[in-house]
């Protein structure tokens, strides 16, 4: 009895421990769906705390001047605006190499909030022109506080419309969005007659010409890699030949990129002489890699998938020079407005250029960061995986086009976006994939004797890019500038009625 007694007490302490074990085991999966559940609140929550920071650091800063409190709001929408920034606009340089493998999720937002502020500080704007770029004519708002109001509505309407595009998954130009706030805030204030329409022309065709470059280049690229590096018998020989030719392109793209956008505040460079830097870099770069190729590519079976390996560190390097360019060029996005209204808080009147303080440059820079950290995988996946597949070599082409089409592109000085550039790319690798792909099956049916085809019988088309999110992304695009000056004619008409 009593062996039987032990023998059922173990019985049921081993059933206690099995229901014990279920019980935490709903318990962990109950903690983790909350946890899920509370992430979005952690990151709105840090936000709040960071734009009220920027409040604070306004409030230090205005030194009690008459118009302190509408800095004070201003550099809220300013801190709001550079969130938005980090993450939306950031996926674009990080979202290829993610999407292709070479960087985890972590390490992409760990170079980008590095090489995005350093870019924001070392190399941002010192002069930004505080009406955005020619949109409107700064004396049809030389009234201090029109014109701080407008700056405001624009700054908030252009917040509010980026972090409504992140939030369906669309990548859109954060330029175009404060351009169309400064537009809706002027139309409003001083009239139709304030905008300079030839300039708001020339941005509309960005919108075609923009994604269209970055598109034809970077499938030129990936054709160039198929023609010359996959499709041939000794592939491991022609990636020996042709990687290093690639890497000084890359290189000299950069240079020339990073010489034109990313160090003016450091020294002024004319076109020619960034040519030169890119084509010096280039040349320098391509040699010292050819060493580097030949012992990195030894034992590589050959195979596609052992080329991967040599492309991934100079897309790991494009996507953090990427990154450095974008910090230095857009952070003017966010703080630009906010520049312009800390100026008139000082003299009280309305210019065309003003410097950026650092506390000002401070907000921008930080507030990418903390916007990619919190916000930015989102739009990573979505540019990364979720249009087409990437690989090292695709996302590489990628990547060279954003720097290429804007060098292009200022020679022949066209308006361009980087947003539509990089995400161009993207479109274009994954259409080019797909004529490939229709071209080899086409041949590969046509090489098969008659008697083996099926008559009457339609192959389908193999689609590579999905199309839901072609069409989302284009509408995004196209309805940007419309929708940014209508969300800040509101903006504009509500600050004008509470007393700002």
């Amino acid at each position: 009895m009593g062996l039987q007694g032990k023998s059922t007490l173990t019985e049921n302490g081993n059933r206690d421990w099995k229901t014990l074990d279920k019980d935490l085991n709903r318990l962990t999966r109950l903690e983790e769906a909350s946890m899920y559940t509370a992430r979005p609140l952690v990151g709105v929550g840090i936000s709040l705390v960071f734009v009220s920071f920027a409040a604070v650091a306004a409030a230090i800063f205005a030194g009690g001047e008459p118009q302190s409190i509408a800095l004070v709001v201003a550099a809220a929408f300013g801190a709001y605006m550079a969130l938005n920034i980090g993450a939306n606009d950031v996926a674009n340089n990080m979202g290829p190499a993610v999407g292709a493998k070479a960087l985890s999720l972590l390490g992409a937002i760990a170079i980008a909030a590095v090489f995005e502020s350093a870019g924001a500080l070392l190399a941002g704007g010192d002069v930004v022109s505080t009406i955005s770029k020619g949109i409107i004519d700064p004396s049809a708002l030389s009234n201090a506080a029109v014109f701080v109001r407008a700056m405001m509505a624009a700054l908030l309407a252009a917040s509010i419309w980026v972090n409504m595009a992140t939030w369906i998954g669309a990548p859109v130009s954060t330029t175009h969005s404060v351009v169309g706030g400064v537009m809706g805030a002027g139309i409003v204030a001083a009239g139709v007659g304030t905008v300079n329409w030839s300039t708001m022309g020339a941005i509309a065709a960005s919108w075609v010409i923009s994604p269209l470059l970055g598109g034809i280049i970077a499938a030129a690229m990936l054709a160039f890699i198929k023609w010359r590096v996959i499709y041939v018998e000794d592939k491991i020989a022609a990636a020996r030949t042709w990687v290093p030719v690639l890497i000084g392109v890359m290189s000299a793209a950069f240079a020339t990129y990073l010489a034109l956008k990313g160090l003016k505040k450091v020294v002024s460079i004319d076109f020619t002489t960034a040519l030169a830097i890119g084509a010096v870099t280039g040349i320098a770069l391509g040699l010292v890699s050819v060493p580097l190729v030949r012992r990195q590519s030894r034992g590589l079976e050959n195979r596609n998938r052992s080329l991967k390996s040599l492309f991934s560190a100079p897309l790991v390097v494009s996507a953090a020079l990427l990154s450095f360019a974008h910090g230095a060029n857009d952070v003017a996005n966010a703080v630009g407005p906010l520049a312009a209204i800390a100026y008139v808080n000082q003299s009280s009147a309305v210019a065309g250029e003003v410097s950026i303080p650092l506390w000002v440059m401070l907000i921008g820079a930080l507030g990418i960061s903390f916007g990619l950290v919190l916000f930015g995988p989102k739009l990573i996946g979505m540019v990364g995986s979720q249009i087409t597949k990437l690989n090292p070599m695709r996302a590489y082409c990628v990547a060279l086009s954003a720097a290429v089409t804007v060098i292009a592109a200022s020679w022949l000085g066209l308006p361009v976006s980087s947003t539509h550039i990089a995400v161009g790319g993207v479109f274009g690798v994954g259409f080019f994939r797909e004529w490939y792909t229709e071209r080899r099956a086409r041949k590969l049916m046509s090489e098969r004797p008659v008697s083996q085809r099926m008559p009457g019988q339609e192959r389908a088309r193999r689609k590579l890019v999905r199309r839901s999110h072609f069409m989302t992304i284009i509408a995004a695009w196209v309805i940007t500038v419309p929708a940014a000056a209508l969300l800040s004619a509101a903006c504009f008409l509500l600050l004008r009625a509470i007393g700002f």
